[in-house]
């Protein structure tokens, strides 16, 4: 930017203006402090109790899948072999328009368990997976 000055000769002041820099990169620097600690997750996990906001339900029937004490995968309320889920749930998502999986895990089951159900799934190219929890306030059916 090119600034003239007052006077007869009309000299171009060729200085860059910084103010809009600082002023930008003291909002970029502000935004970086807040977001920065809500980087840090998995210490102090509680579930499957949560408070988080529900997902909102865009399907009249959600897919949902369940994993008991034992570790067996139920379908509803219908059993599926773990080498067979992938076959099942397939067709089952290609009608919908709502493509979401929800998982709910006994408190019980161990976490290797549960991993090793969302990796089945998203090995068989189902990546739309909520996992569901209950609120504390409410008592354990």
């Amino acid at each position: 930017m090119a600034f003239l000055t007052g006077g007869e000769e009309q000299e171009v002041l060729s200085d860059i203006n910084i103010t809009p820099l600082v002023d930008v990169m003291l909002v970029l620097l502000i935004i970086f402090m807040i977001t920065a600690p809500m980087l840090h997750q998995g210490i102090e996990v509680a579930l499957p109790k949560s408070e988080a906001p529900a997902i909102p339900n865009r399907a009249s029937d959600p897919v949902v899948l369940s994993i008991n004490r034992d570790g067996l995968i139920y379908l509803k309320d219908r059993p599926v072999h773990p080498t067979k889920l992938i076959e099942v749930l397939t067709p089952l998502l290609r009608g919908r328009s709502d493509e979401t999986v929800f998982l709910k895990g006994d408190r019980d089951v161990p976490y290797g368990r549960v991993i090793e159900v969302l990796d089945t799934l998203h090995r068989g190219g189902i990546v739309k997976v909520g996992m569901v929890t209950e609120r504390p306030d409410q008592p354990r059916r």
